[in-house]
């Protein structure tokens, strides 16, 4: 046993065998006995608990209740639940004793820039999520070697293949201990141990989030019909699954975006020509394609940004800064100290209060200078200079080592 659980500690095939017989030996094992292993054993001290607070969640957390009250459990406080779910979380805290519930918020400044009127989920409920679940949850799971998830098979058809443990594709296990479960096993369990069921629950809501994305389900109709109803949308983005039929996780080594002193997810990609300024969204637009579509650029209700080149007359498009939540400037294709005189433009004359991002193949000297003109967030790709980066050093332009402003100088290892 000691073998293959330090087997699990290696990023490789051997890390996935060890999980494969994980699940060979607990494969019979009851939902509160796969749970107490993980807690105990497999993940000891590692383990996180992810709870919706929604229709089945008090099954789960009556488990962790009696394994260990004080387990952390992470609920994505959206700001738009429902407010039946928000009462349910109190509820629970107080009836099972649960002493370390933490409310994960989306940050303030990407509901400004990318969700200000908070209708994003009428037109684009998948950067919705993004912004108020998958960002916030990522820098915590990070700090764990698994998570545990209330998911079960016969929710819908992707999870019907949802084992109890399960390798995900950013290197963690996630422990799904009622994966085998059905409706009737839920309602069972709850009626058995006399277990408050959510409010909302007698109203024909089978599986709860926020409240503007869900609705009741129908007799005969999966339990998670209701979410999402319409569109061809089925998970929020926080699940990784191993067979990726869900969705795949924005893993730590593709997190190339420098912002903030930390690598962080980026909701951005590059432009494409299949775009249409209409409908795009999260992707930097070429000025020229901006002048030439304005208009619809400025009715389009996604996220855009805007990508500088050498030429373009910044100041006639300071009365539209404000549809943009970044602009970004391609470093490589400006001549020597012209980006950053075209940063200190946008900044000090034309008061673009929003990201700037450089992209383009950056020397580590570059990001410091950048920095110093303006620049809030960097594209970087090359290993050495994202060392540089996570151990907070940089080189001034003779090439000396610097203590990067505010940040940690704690040696974090590049992942590959």
């Amino acid at each position: 046993m000691n073998e293959m659980l330090h087997s699990l500690k290696r990023p490789d095939r051997i890390r996935e065998l060890g999980v494969m017989a994980l699940n060979g030996m607990f494969d019979e094992m009851d939902a509160a006995g796969v749970l107490r292993q993980a807690v105990t054993d497999v993940l000891a001290g590692d383990l996180a608990i992810v709870s919706s607070f929604g229709a089945d969640s008090v099954v789960l957390l009556h488990m962790v209740s009696e394994i260990d009250p004080t387990l952390p459990i992470y609920f994505l406080e959206t700001g738009k639940h429902f407010p039946e779910t928000l009462a349910y979380v109190e509820t629970l805290k107080q009836r099972l004793g649960l002493t370390n519930v933490i409310s994960l918020r989306p940050d303030p400044a990407d509901l400004v820039q990318f969700d200000p009127a908070g209708t994003l989920w009428e037109t684009d409920p998948d950067s919705c999520c993004h912004i108020r679940k998958t960002e916030p949850l990522e820098p915590v799971l990070e700090k764990y070697g698994g998570w545990v998830t209330g998911r079960k098979r016969y929710q819908t058809r992707e999870r019907g293949v949802l084992p109890h443990f399960e390798l995900t594709s950013d290197d963690r296990i996630k422990v799904n201990p009622l994966a085998y479960w059905s409706d009737a096993d839920v309602v069972a369990y709850r009626k058995a141990h006399d277990l408050p069921e959510h409010p909302l629950y007698a109203q024909g809501f089978r599986s709860i989030g926020c409240a503007p994305c869900t609705s009741a389900v129908a007799e005969g109709e999966d339990a998670r019909a209701g979410r999402w109803r319409g569109l061809d949308k089925t998970e929020c983005g926080i699940h990784f699954d191993f067979n990726g039929a869900i969705a795949s996780p924005a893993a730590r080594s593709d997190h190339h975006l420098w912002k903030n002193g930390a690598f962080i997810a980026d909701p951005f990609t590059p432009w494409s020509e299949a775009y249409s300024a209409a409908t795009a969204r999260y992707t930097h637009m070429p000025v020229p394609l901006f002048l030439a579509h304005r208009k619809e650029v400025l009715a389009n209700p996604h996220p855009l940004g805007l990508l500088l080149a050498p030429g373009d007359k910044i100041e006639a498009l300071a009365e539209n800064f404000g549809r943009f939540a970044s602009i970004a400037l391609d470093v490589g294709a400006f001549p020597a100290g012209q980006a950053g005189a075209a940063v200190r433009l946008l900044v000090e004359q034309l008061d673009y209060t929003g990201e700037i991002r450089a992209v383009g193949e950056l020397r580590p000297e570059q990001i410091a200078s950048l920095r110093a003109s303006g620049v809030t967030a960097f594209v970087v790709t090359d290993g050495a200079t994202r060392r540089l980066l996570r151990e907070g050093r940089l080189p001034d332009a003779a090439g000396e080592i610097q203590p990067v402003a505010g940040q940690s100088t704690e040696d974090e290892a590049e992942v590959a």
